[in-house]
């Protein structure tokens, strides 16, 4: 299913609170399985710069934008630190 036929269904959705998320999540979730190659941040951006997303409105398709913007961070891994017995001692 494409991002508009998402976008459109959670638009006509009158869910407000925690399950306006959990159609959002879900929505989403259909969205990346959806899409053609993996999902990166730059293949979210582009879906946050599709003029339905833009636009969204209702609660749940404000929420599904916000799982596009929190894909665009991507993960943030963090090597661990050395040293740590060299510092208790």
């Amino acid at each position: 299913m494409c991002l508009n036929q998402i976008l459109d269904g959670l638009e006509q959705n009158n869910s407000t609170g925690a399950q306006a998320f959990d159609h959002a999540r879900r929505g989403f979730l259909e969205w990346a399985m959806s899409v053609a190659g993996p999902v990166t941040p730059g293949v979210a951006r582009a879906a946050l710069a599709d003029p339905a997303a833009i636009a969204a409105e209702s609660a749940a398709a404000q929420a599904f934008v916000s799982y596009l913007e929190q894909a665009c961070r991507g993960a943030q891994l963090h090597r661990p630190r050395r040293g740590r017995a060299r510092l208790l001692h």
